[in-house]
């Protein structure tokens, strides 16, 4: 039996690198898709030199073409397609007032419609390997609860979790399941540029704008990339072959269900 394929896109930092080093750990070849390629290239190489085996795509999640060449591709260079992670996204923090029709439509086809391009080309692409395999979807604690001026990229996370379980529904029949991680305060370069920006509208410091989302943890401290890709090796693996349609929050005590 051939090693199982995991192509996980805004792999090039941050939680996305997390989850490809956890996937290639748990023993699948991984396919780490990003904007950036010089970005993918250096965790594909760091995989590979410990004896992992991944390769580097560049693709923009936005573009629906480019999302189905880059799974298109790793069906043909990896031998075969089980888990897709449809990871990638920004999140810009924009007062209300100041949400501009060009950052609405950019930030929506990024978060939203990625994930959307993601699960038709993992469907199209497992139907044609004639097998079922797990899409996994990231939206947020943002997603779960609004924040101050995170109403762009708040309504793109909203919006995931309706996917995950919307196609959850639909794809069953085809022995696929559709599941989505929501994490909280995770220290990468985009929490730290959204902490940023937090404080600065408000006239503070960076830590300022990081205290105002961490500071009602339960758990007593923010979270690291690698606790949201321990949850993401449980949903790509066996254990949760009976999990659909579901969201696992991922922040140590944020919102409670």
């Amino acid at each position: 039996m051939s090693k199982k394929v995991a192509f996980i896109t805004g792999a090039g930092q941050g939680i996305g690198q997390s989850i490809a080093e956890r996937l290639s750990n748990d023993g699948f070849a991984v396919a780490l898709v990003g904007r950036h390629k010089e970005k993918t290239d250096k965790v594909a190489d760091k995989i590979n030199q410990n004896g992992g085996q991944a390769i580097s795509i560049a693709a923009d999640v936005a573009d629906r073409d480019e999302v189905f060449a880059a799974v298109n591709q790793t069906v043909d260079e990896l031998g075969d397609l089980n888990v897709v992670v449809n990871n990638a996204g920004v999140a810009p923090t924009t007062p209300i007032d100041e949400v501009t029709p060009d950052q609405l439509q950019k930030v929506t086809m990024i978060n939203t419609g990625g994930v959307v391009w993601g699960i038709q080309a993992a469907h199209a692409a497992m139907k044609k390997l004639g097998h079922g395999g797990k899409i996994i979807n990231a939206t947020s604690q943002a997603g779960e609860v609004g924040n101050p001026n995170l109403t762009v990229y708040g309504s793109t996370k909203f919006a995931i979790r309706g996917i995950t379980q919307t196609t959850a529904k639909e794809l069953a029949v085809d022995d696929i399941t559709v599941n989505a991680y929501a994490p909280g305060i995770v220290i990468t370069p985009m929490m730290e540029d959204i902490a940023h920006e937090v404080g600065k509208n408000a006239g503070k410091d960076d830590e300022w704008g990081m205290q105002t989302f961490a500071k009602d943890i339960t758990l007593g401290r923010v979270s690291k990339p690698e606790d949201v890709s321990a949850v993401v090796s449980f949903l790509a693996g066996p254990d949760s072959d009976y999990v659909t349609g579901q969201t696992i929050t991922v922040d140590g005590g944020m919102v409670f269900h």
